[in-house]
């Protein structure tokens, strides 16, 4: 009975799909274009915002991705944070590239053998085809169109925070920063956390930076606190983390309660 009603809860935790709550902000000014993918078959809309003075100079900066990236999504609160952010000197000016969704469910889930998990959406689980777009489509063009270093980084939250867990997990050389805020880690009865001591000891030598929060949602900060054990105990000194508890925070409401101490760790210090 414990495990159905689990599962009940995880799925309905899935359907209400964005999670934050709904507040109208102030649309910065920003780029809006489309890219023609072959690898998930679809016109992808993408939203860049660039630092105030980014056209008064030469100078290259990093990267910062994320999906759920569209204007009605969580695009606009996220790229006021980082302006603010830059303003006050807590971290240094970056590029933000937005990621407008189309079928969400879908790009974000790995593989599951879960039948309550396969409920979500007609398809689950294109989470690879998704990455191989942002790495082998998305990123080229992204280098192409703006002036940018080496350095790049992923954020997201509930589903999105999944797949930035998983790609840092399983495809870490893709980027230098992963931000997650209540990775919906109980997806696949929590394959990625029950995998990653294995997954940690097949890291790369670069330096890894992974700031991760889980809510007081009874599904998730179970498995966000395993991870924090399993971070632990590896120990690697390449890869520098940290965990932030919010027991006093809901699903719906951790993105935007901890969205500037996660940044400001993530690349204050650079």
């Amino acid at each position: 009975m414990k495990f159905i009603f689990a599962s009940i809860f995880s799925l309905l935790l899935l359907m209400s799909c964005n999670s934050t709550p709904s507040i109208q902000d102030p649309i910065p000014e920003h780029d809006t274009f489309s890219i023609e993918s072959k690898l998930v078959g679809e016109r992808r809309i993408i939203n860049v915002w660039t630092p105030t003075n980014y056209k008064n100079n030469t100078e290259k900066f990093p990267v910062l991705y994320m999906a759920d990236g569209g204007i009605k999504e969580d695009f606009p609160h996220i790229a006021n944070t980082i302006s603010e952010l830059i303003f006050a000197k807590k971290i240094p000016p970056m590029i933000l590239v937005g990621i407008e969704n189309t079928q969400r469910r879908r790009d974000l889930t790995g593989f599951t053998a879960i039948a309550e998990d396969k409920k979500a959406a007609p398809i689950v689980g294109k989470s690879e085809s998704f990455r191989n777009f942002i790495k082998e489509e998305l990123i080229p063009d992204i280098n192409k169109k703006y002036r940018t270093t080496d350095k790049k980084g992923i954020i997201g939250e509930s589903l999105s925070g999944l797949f930035v867990t998983e790609t840092f997990l399983e495809h870490p050389e893709m980027f230098d920063y992963y931000i997650a805020f209540d990775p919906s880690l109980w997806w696949n009865d929590h394959f990625l956390v029950k995998n990653a001591k294995m997954d940690l000891g097949k890291f790369p030598q670069e330096e890894k930076r992974f700031w991760f929060a889980g809510s007081s949602a009874e599904d998730i900060f179970i498995h966000t606190n395993e991870l924090e054990k399993i971070l632990k105990t590896t120990n690697l000194p390449n890869v520098k983390w940290n965990y932030s508890p919010e027991p006093k925070e809901q699903h719906n409401t951790i993105f935007r309660a901890t969205k500037e101490k996660a940044l400001i760790w993530t690349f204050g210090n650079q």
